[in-house]
């Protein structure tokens, strides 16, 4: 990140929510609103004319719904803002499918004002965003074990025993369009340490903290990480190490 505010795009077809939200994040210096949007359609414009560094996607909205607007964004190779989902039906189905279309984030309407400030940084500075309370349907979901853990974001942390790949064949892992052979490339061990702790919610400091090297250390490792899993981001990341079994 650089010294310039974040640049945010609101697209709610309720001007009241889109107001509230300006309201919200414009008392952060560090995040200026560039423009809002009632319908998917002018958010898919307005993302290529203003080139956003993140955008509050809503779902259900005429014209073109938050889903498919998010899908056509992602697709768009000159648009590099991260998308977060916000909306006010906490439904398993948007949740896989704004994850599959390409969001980085998921929040509910209801959210408190700091978790909404929060998400923004959080997705301008790379790092994934989803809600506590669907983080756990969602490793279940893509992990495919019902019993998955729910990362938690407590400052006490012990540093997690990273597993190994496992051996053998195994088809690619399918997810938002992307597929990979978790046994065409293998991690280093320094690797598959990061990726445990990115596993475990932590933040690129946090990870510094644990493994006693430097922020830019790790941005180098998440990078390879990315490269190597075929990820989009640190949460399609995080979903495929655990469907994968490698966190």
């Amino acid at each position: 990140m650089t010294d310039s505010p974040i640049r945010v795009l609101l697209v709610d077809d309720h001007a009241m929510l889109r107001a509230g939200f300006r309201t919200i994040l414009e008392t952060q210096a560090d995040i200026t609103v560039v423009g809002e949007a009632a319908t998917g359609a002018d958010a898919v414009s307005q993302a290529s004319t203003l080139l956003p560094d993140v955008i509050t996607m809503d779902v259900q909205m005429p014209d073109m719904d938050g889903i498919e607007a998010t899908r056509k964004i992602v697709a768009d190779p000159s648009i590099t803002a991260a998308i977060a989902i916000v909306t006010t039906f906490d439904r398993d189905d948007y949740l896989y499918t704004a994850l599959d279309a390409g969001a980085s984030g998921f929040l509910l309407k209801n959210a408190a004002a700091e978790d909404l400030i929060a998400a923004v940084r959080a997705l301008a500075a790379g790092d994934g965003m989803l809600a506590p309370e669907v983080t756990r349907r969602v490793l279940a979901r893509f992990a495919g074990t019902a019993g998955a853990t729910t990362p938690t974001t407590s400052t006490t942390h012990t540093t997690p025993t990273p597993r190994p790949a496992p051996a053998g064949p195994s088809a690619p892992a399918q997810l938002g369009g992307a597929s990979v052979d978790p046994f065409t490339e293998s991690f280093t061990e320094r690797e598959a340490e990061v990726l445990a702790l990115l596993a475990d919610a932590r933040s690129n400091a946090e990870i510094a903290a644990a493994l006693f090297i430097g922020e830019a250390t790790v941005k180098t490792h998440v990078s390879r990480i990315l490269q190597k899993l075929g990820a989009r981001d640190r949460v399609q990341a995080v979903v495929l190490a655990h469907r994968l079994g490698l966190a």
